[in-house]
């Protein structure tokens, strides 16, 4: 287990905003400092992992990986090593350095099972990467669209395209989103420091429709009933920057976002998402759409019960 409680000052911070302060306190066990057998399985089943990572600027992005099921291999349970790399063009790419660190989450579509491991590179060659494990826990289904895995279809992703909230293709692929994932931080001058501190991503989602575009091309996220760790908006707390992704599952295409966030704990503007227990939204300063950059193509979703009773 992880020393002491593995919350940072911004993750605390909103637990005692929202009254969770004594609830959570316990609840750190749960996150460990080594990954348990059943996770390190899980991930070796995996055909692709969501990476977190900062580019050279600090700011968060969140990409997707792949590969054959046995590409993420953990030979202890300290480490985890990923035989895959970002391609050309990915921004997270930036962040992939030894000592850096990034988040990393395993998401099941199938069974809706999800395992998150943040850490600290090790080292990097010219196949992939070695994450060594600071925080290891797993996560309920809860919001997970369920999809089967169909074919694989590798080719040569073409060039990152830079893309605004405006665009066409890209706001339909944000407005018709059931699934996306957020990449975000603690402050990375002061990561070294701190229970908790480091890169985290994590998996959101809802029924088509859930994420809105605001009229000044800011990107709005509900906010729904969690595990009341607050990992996310803890760290917007602390760093007010995340990174976005989104995923065309019928053409493999990734739609890349990184801005500044700001959350809405309350008011109005909150009636226009059923069930958002707060909002927040992320003013995009870069967008990219890489097409094809994800070769596995995914069924249909059968939605979660969470979302449709």
């Amino acid at each position: 287990m992880t020393e002491g409680a593995p919350w940072h000052e911004g993750e605390r911070a909103v637990q005692r905003r929202l009254g969770f302060a004594e609830y959570i306190e316990p609840r750190g066990r749960f996150i460990r400092d080594s990954m348990p057998d059943q996770h390190r399985e899980f991930f070796a089943q995996l055909p692709f992992i969501v990476l977190g990572a900062l580019d050279r600027s600090g700011n968060p992005w969140a990409t997707i990986l792949g590969g054959d099921p046995g590409f993420l291999s953990s030979p202890d349970p300290q480490t985890l090593h990923l035989a895959a790399r970002p391609s050309d063009g990915d921004p997270a790419a930036e962040g992939l350095l030894p000592g850096k660190r990034v988040a990393l989450l395993g998401i099941e579509l199938p069974t809706r099972r999800r395992n998150r491991m943040n850490g600290r590179i090790l080292d990097v060659d010219n196949t992939g990467f070695t994450v060594a494990v600071e925080q290891s826990f797993g996560n309920c289904p809860q919001y997970i669209q369920r999809r089967n895995y169909g074919a694989w279809r590798p080719g040569t992703p073409e060039p990152a395209e830079a893309v605004t909230a405006a665009n066409g293709s890209a706001a339909s692929l944000i407005r018709q989103a059931d699934t996306m994932f957020v990449a975000s931080s603690t402050p990375p001058g002061r990561s070294g420091a701190g229970a908790g501190a480091g890169v985290d991503v994590s998996h959101r989602g809802g029924l088509p429709g859930f994420v809105g575009i605001a009229g000044d091309g800011a990107i709005e996220i509900p906010d729904y009933r969690g595990n009341r760790y607050f990992n996310t908006l803890g760290n917007l707390v602390a760093y007010p920057r995340a990174g976005l992704l989104f995923i065309d599952f019928d053409r493999g295409d990734l739609l890349q976002v990184s801005g500044a966030a700001q959350i809405a704990w309350d008011g109005p503007e909150l009636a226009a998402f059923p069930g958002a227990e707060r909002l927040w939204r992320v003013k995009p300063s870069r967008m990219l759409r890489r097409r094809g950059a994800f070769p596995l193509r995914l069924g249909e979703p059968e939605f979660s019960p969470m979302l449709v009773g």
